[in-house]
C-alpha cells in the first residue's frame, strides 16, 4: 500500500475520511476496494503520461496546480513561508520559472484560480481572523512534539474568497457569510464563479441532530454555489445530505463536475451537472473515494483521484462524462497520486504526488496522451458525429498561378447551399472554417491559431431571448391582482435589467422625451424645449411612455425630436429622473403591424440600468378607462406637439420579474503563417493578408436588404465575402510557390486569415489584434504601431465593373507608389481613397497604428440578399486583384523597412446619430461584450479625445455628469455637448477611474 500523505486543500476533506474512519472496519473495506478494483481497466502509466517530471522542490509540501487560460502560468499553495504552517498561495510564470506570493502570508490559505484575463487571481484564506496568528502559533508547537496525530482539514469557518489584483497587489473579498467558503474556481468566459461552503448550516435553522453534527463534522454541509465573478448573485447549486465540493467548470463552461460523498462520508463519486445546476448525474459507481475531478478540454472525459486499488493508495483514473465506461486507472507509480489537471491545449497533465525522493507532496507534470484515453474509454469511435459536410472540392487541383479557375472552385463552394450562408457560430460557418483550414494544410502553412490548430475560436452574444422567469402582476385598488400574459400582454425589452421588481406606482409620461436645454436644431439655430417630466414626480415609480414621437407637428420638429425618442434613450432620460423603470405603449394612433417592440439584439449588450417593459395598447387602455380617460384621445393631443403634465395613475401598481436570457455561440477565426525561415519569426513583424469568411446565415436578419419571402432564404455570400477570402487562398499559394522556387528572399513572416465575425462587428479580427497585442505587450488594446508590418484586407472583390476602390491609401505614404508599380504589369482600373475609418475588419488593424490596404469593388444590387451568388462574380476581375494584392504583399515582404504609418481623423460625419454636431474622435469597439460604460478599440489622433488624453482601450464610465452605461448612453450624451465648452470624460483605464478634460469639436 501506497504511504498516505499529509495533505489538504481543494479537495482535501476527503482525508478526513481517512483519517477518522473506524479501525475494526478498515480491513472490510479494503477487502470490498480490492475486489472493486478487478472490475475496472488498468494498463500502463507510460500509455497515458510520459516524460514526467518534477514541478516544485521547495517547502515542506506543494499542491492544488492550476493553470492560466493561456497556459503560462500556474498558481499553486505551498508550505514553505517561515513562521506560518500553513499554506500560502504562488504564482509561477512556466515561461521564466518566476515565482510570486499572491497571499498575504498570514493564516490559512487553499483553492487557488487565475481569472481568465490573466491580470487577477482567487483563492481562500482565513487571514481576517483575528485568532489567525495564534492558529498559526498553536500549529507550530503541536508539530514540535512529533506526536503521530490524525490530520484533518477543519473547516475554518472564518474562510473566504478573496480576488488578488496582480496590477496593483490589492485584495478585496468575494464572499462574506459565516462558514467555510472556498474550493473556487472562475468560469472560462470570466464572468462566474463556483466555490463549495456551509454557510446555509449557519444561516438556516437546523434541527437539534444537525445542529449538533455541524459542532464535530462540518463537511457534512457542504454545497456548491455560483455566483457572479464579483461574488454577487449568489445562486445555491447542490441541496442533499453529504459534502459536494471541488468543483470544476468544462472548457466550453457549459459544465461543472465534481465529487459528492454520501451522508455517511464514507465514499465519494464523480458527478456532472449543466452550468446552471440542472441535470445533475452520477458518472462513476465505484463505491470507493472518488475525488479531484477534471475535465479534459474535449469535454469527452473527466481525470479524478480515487482509492480503490487500497485504502491509502491514492490513483489517478479517467472516466467519460457520460458514464457508460468503466473508470480506467491512469497512473501506477508507488506514492500519493491526486488534484489532476489538464494544460488548456490538453496535451499536459499536472498533478500533486508524493512519488518524490522524501515522499512529500509536490507537483508533477507529464505530456498527456488524449488518443489513447479516448481509445481506452471506447470514445474514439464514437465522437459526436460532425456536422455533414458536402464534398470539398478537391485541393490539389488547383494550380500555383492565380487562375480564375481556383477561384471558381473556391467561391462556388463557400457560396453553395450546403454551407447555409456561413453565419457566425453555425455549423455552416463550421464547415467553412474547416475548408481554409484544409487550404492553408494543402500549402504547407504552420498553424498560427489556438491549441496548437489553425482555429482561433471566440465566443459572442448572438440573440436574446425569454427567460422562464418572467412574471408581471398589476395590483387593483390595493388587492385584486391582474396578472399579464408573457408575451401577449407585455414583453420586456431586450435591453432591460433583469431581476425583481416591487409593486410601484405608475405615472404617465407622455412620450418621454425630454431635450437638453443647449439643443439646436438641424440648421443650428436653438432647438424648442420639449419635456414630458416638467414639474412630474417621478422617483422611484414607473413611468409610462407613448413608443414613438408626435406624428403630426412638421418634418422638422420630427426631425430635432427624434435624436431624443429611441427607446434606449428613453430609459436613459428615465433613469436619469429617478424613475424605478420604463413602460412602453405604441398608442392608438401608431397602427402598428405588432403591439409589442421585438426582442431584438443590438450592438450592445449592456442593460440600460433599469427595468423596461413593452405593453399592448389594450392592457393600457384598461388603466385609462378607469380613470374615465382615453389613451386614443390623450395621444391625438400629444402628436400635436401639445405638451401636458404627468398623469399618475391612481390605484394601480406594478410589480414584475424580469429574465432575458441571452444566447452565446462561438465562432472562429482561421489563422496561418508562412515562415521566412525555418520557424516562425515572433519578434519581427508580420504582415497579416486576410478577408472575411463569415455571412448572413440560412436567414439574412435584420442585415438583409431582402424584403418579404426573399428575406428568409440563404444569403450565399459569394462577393461578400467568398471572393475576399478566395483571393487569400490564392495568394497565400503563389507566395509557397515563389519561396519554394527560390524567388522570394523573404525579410518577415506572412500571417494569412479567414476572419469570422465580420457581418455582427469586426469580432474575429478584433478577437486576434487583441489577443495578438496582449502576447507583444501585454496590454489588450495596446498600439501595435511597428509590430505588424500592414494589413492587406480583400472585402469584395468579385463585382469589378469600371474600377478596383483601394481603400486606406491614407495610412501609409507608400500605397500610391506600390499600387501604381504592381498593377503595372496587370493593367487595373484602379481608384484610390485615402480614407483608413472603413467598416471591415481592416479598421481593427488601422485603429492600432497598422497601416492598411483594402480591396473593393463597390457594393450592388445583390448585396446582403439571396441574390449575391457565384454565378455572378467576375472571376477575371477577381483574379487580377488577387494578382495585384499578391505583388504589393511580396513588395512588403522582401522589403527591407516596414511601411510608415500615417495617422488620420476619422470623416467628421463618420457615425453620425440624429443631426448630432459634436465630434469627440472615439472608436467604440462594438465587440466590447456586457461591460459597464464604452470601450474604446482606437481614438483619432487628431480628434478631441485623443488631445484630452484618452486612449484606445480606455472604458467611458461618464461624460459630463452623466453616468455612461452603454454605446446608446454615450452617444445620446453626447448630442447634449456643446461645441468649443469644456466638459469633463471619465475612463476607466486599467481598472481605475481616469477624469479627463475634453473639448468637443465641431461635425460640421
Amino acid at each position: 500500500m501506497k504511504r498516505q500523505p499529509r495533505y489538504f486543500g481543494r479537495n482535501a476533506a476527503c482525508f478526513t475520511f481517512v483519517t477518522t474512519f473506524p479501525m475494526n472496519l478498515r480491513h472490510v473495506f479494503t477487502a470490498s476496494l480490492c475486489a472493486i478494483s478487478s472490475l475496472l481497466s488498468a494498463q500502463s502509466e507510460a500509455t497515458f503520461i510520459t516524460k514526467a517530471r518534477q514541478l516544485t522542490f521547495e517547502g515542506k509540501r506543494s499542491g492544488e496546480g492550476y493553470f492560466s487560460a493561456d497556459g503560462t502560468q500556474m498558481i499553486f499553495q505551498s508550505e514553505r513561508e517561515a513562521g506560518n504552517p500553513f499554506y500560502q498561495i504562488y504564482l509561477m510564470d512556466l515561461a521564466t520559472g518566476d515565482q510570486q506570493r499572491v497571499s498575504p502570508g498570514v493564516g490559512k490559505t487553499t483553492c487557488a484560480w487565475i481569472h481568465p484575463d490573466g491580470k487577477r487571481v482567487m483563492f481562500a484564506s482565513t487571514h481576517l481572523d483575528a485568532e489567525a496568528k495564534a492558529k498559526q502559533a498553536a500549529e507550530l508547537k503541536e508539530r514540535e512534539t512529533n506526536r503521530v496525530r490524525r490530520y484533518a482539514w477543519d473547516y475554518d469557518e472564518s474562510f473566504e474568497l478573496f480576488e488578488y489584483s496582480l496590477a496593483d497587489k490589492t485584495l478585496k473579498p468575494l464572499t462574506n457569510a459565516k462558514g467555510y467558503d472556498a474550493e473556487g474556481c472562475y468560469s472560462p468566459d470570466g464572468k462566474h464563479l463556483v466555490f463549495a461552503s456551509n454557510r446555509a448550516a449557519y444561516s438556516n435553522e437546523l434541527s437539534k441532530a444537525d445542529a449538533e453534527r455541524l459542532k464535530i463534522d462540518k463537511q457534512f454541509f457542504m454545497d456548491l454555489y455560483l455566483a457572479d465573478a464579483d461574488g454577487s448573485n449568489v445562486k445555491r447549486l447542490t441541496d442533499v445530505p453529504g459534502y459536494d465540493g471541488g468543483p470544476f467548470f468544462s472548457a466550453d463552461g457549459s459544465k461543472i463536475c465534481w465529487r459528492r460523498f454520501d451522508d455517511k462520508g464514507e465514499k465519494a463519486e464523480i458527478y456532472v451537472m449543466n452550468a446552471d445546476g440542472s441535470e445533475q448525474r452520477q458518472i462513476t459507481h465505484v463505491g470507493a473515494m472518488s475525488w479531484a475531478p477534471y475535465f479534459h478540454p474535449n469535454g469527452r472525459y473527466v481525470i479524478f483521484t480515487n482509492n480503490v486499488n487500497g485504502f491509502a493508495n491514492f490513483e489517478l483514473y479517467i472516466a467519460d462524462t457520460e458514464g457508460k465506461h468503466e473508470p480506467v486507472r491512469v497512473t501506477t507509480t508507488d506514492g500519493f497520486d491526486g488534484l489532476p489537471v489538464f494544460t488548456p491545449n490538453g496535451k499536459q497533465l499536472a498533478w500533486t504526488s508524493a512519488r518524490t525522493a522524501d515522499t512529500k507532496s509536490q507537483i508533477f507534470i507529464a505530456d498527456w496522451n488524449d488518443g489513447a484515453a479516448m481509445k481506452a474509454l471506447g470514445l474514439d469511435g464514437n465522437a459526436p458525429p460532425k456536422a455533414e459536410s458536402p464534398k470539398e472540392p478537391d485541393l490539389a487541383t488547383t494550380t500555383d498561378e492565380i487562375t480564375t479557375d481556383d477561384l471558381r472552385t473556391h467561391i462556388t463552394y463557400l457560396a453553395s447551399d450546403a454551407l447555409d450562408g456561413r453565419l457566425t457560430g453555425t455549423p455552416g460557418e463550421v464547415l467553412a472554417t474547416q475548408y481554409a483550414a484544409d487550404v492553408f494544410k494543402s500549402l504547407g502553412l504552420s498553424p498560427e491559431g489556438d491549441k496548437d490548430g489553425f482555429f482561433q475560436p471566440f465566443e459572442f452574444t448572438a440573440g436574446v431571448a425569454l427567460g422562464k422567469d418572467n412574471v408581471l402582476d398589476a395590483t387593483h385598488g390595493g388587492d385584486a391582482i391582474e396578472r399579464l400574459e408573457t408575451d401577449k400582454d407585455w414583453r420586456p425589452l431586450s435591453f432591460s435589467q433583469t431581476g425583481k421588481v416591487k409593486a410601484s406606482d405608475i405615472v404617465f409620461v407622455g412620450y418621454g422625451i425630454e431635450t437638453p436645454e443647449e439643443a439646436l436644431t438641424s440648421d443650428g439655430k436653438k432647438m424648442e424645449a420639449y419635456s414630458s417630466y416638467a414639474h412630474a414626480d417621478v422617483k422611484g415609480k414607473w413611468v409610462l411612455a407613448l413608443r414613438y414621437l408626435p406624428e403630426d407637428v412638421a418634418k422638422e420638429r420630427r426631425d430635432d425630436l427624434a435624436k431624443y425618442s429611441s427607446l434606449r434613450h428613453k430609459a436613459l432620460t428615465a433613469r436619469q429622473h429617478g424613475a424605478l423603470g420604463l413602460l412602453i405603449v405604441s398608442g392608438p394612433n401608431s397602427k402598428v403591424v405588432e403591439q409589442l417592440v421585438p426582442m431584438a439584439f443590438d450592438a450592445s449588450l449592456a442593460s440600460s440600468g433599469i427595468p423596461a417593459i413593452s405593453l399592448t395598447d389594450a392592457a393600457v387602455a384598461r388603466w385609462f378607462e378607469k380613470q374615465g380617460k382615453s389613451l386614443k384621445d390623450i395621444q391625438t393631443t400629444l402628436d400635436k406637439g401639445d405638451l401636458m403634465s404627468a398623469l399618475p395613475i391612481p390605484g394601480i401598481t406594478l410589480a414584475a420579474s424580469i429574465d432575458i436570457q441571452q444566447e452565446k455561440r462561438t465562432g472562429r477565426n482561421v489563422i496561418a503563417r508562412m515562415v521566412m525561415g525555418s520557424a516562425p519569426d515572433y519578434h519581427g513583424a508580420p504582415i497579416v493578408i486576410g478577408a472575411h469568411i463569415d455571412h448572413l446565415g440560412s436567414k439574412g436578419g435584420s442585415n438583409s436588404r431582402s424584403k418579404g419571402n426573399e428575406a428568409d432564404k440563404i444569403h450565399h455570400g459569394a462577393d461578400d465575402n467568398a471572393s475576399g477570402v478566395g483571393g487569400v487562398f490564392e495568394i497565400a499559394q503563389w507566395l509557397v510557390a515563389q519561396k519554394k522556387a527560390g524567388k522570394l528572399a523573404m525579410k518577415r513572416d506572412i500571417i494569412f486569415a479567414a476572419w469570422s465575425g465580420e457581418e455582427v462587428g469586426l469580432l474575429g479580427s478584433n478577437h486576434f489584434i487583441n489577443d495578438y497585442a496582449k502576447a507583444i505587450t501585454g496590454k489588450e488594446t495596446s498600439s501595435l504601431k511597428g509590430m505588424i508590418a500592414a494589413n492587406l484586407n480583400m472585402d469584395m472583390i468579385g463585382r469589378l465593373t469600371k474600377t478596383v476602390v483601394m481603400q486606406g491609401t491614407g495610412s501609409s505614404s507608400v500605397w500610391a507608389k506600390e499600387i501604381e508599380q504592381r498593377n503595372a504589369p496587370i493593367g487595373l482600373p484602379v481608384t484610390l481613397q485615402s480614407d483608413a475609418h472603413l467598416p471591415t475588419d481592416s479598421t481593427s488593424f488601422y485603429t492600432r497604428g497598422i497601416p492598411t490596404l483594402n480591396a473593393f469593388t463597390g457594393s450592388h444590387e445583390d448585396y446582403h440578399t439571396p441574390g449575391d451568388t457565384a454565378a455572378k462574380v467576375n472571376y477575371e476581375g477577381a483574379a487580377k486583384i488577387a494578382k495585384l494584392m499578391a505583388l504589393i504583399a511580396r513588395s512588403l515582404v522582401i522589403a527591407d523597412k516596414k511601411p510608415d504609418f500615417i495617422e488620420m481623423a476619422a470623416p467628421k460625419n463618420a457615425g453620425t446619430r440624429g443631426g448630432m454636431r459634436v465630434y469627440l474622435g472615439t472608436i467604440p469597439d462594438y465587440a466590447q461584450g456586457d461591460i459597464k460604460g464604452v470601450k474604446l478599440s482606437g481614438v483619432s489622433p487628431v480628434g478631441p479625445a485623443a488631445k484630452a488624453g484618452v486612449k484606445a482601450g480606455d472604458v467611458i464610465v461618464k461624460l459630463g455628469s452623466k453616468d455612461v452605461l452603454n454605446i446608446y448612453d454615450y452617444t445620446a450624451i453626447m448630442g447634449e455637448l456643446k461645441v468649443g465648452t469644456e466638459t469633463s470624460i471619465t475612463v476607466l483605464r486599467e481598472g481605475k477611474a481616469v477624469e479627463l478634460k475634453l473639448v468637443p469639436g465641431s461635425r460640421d
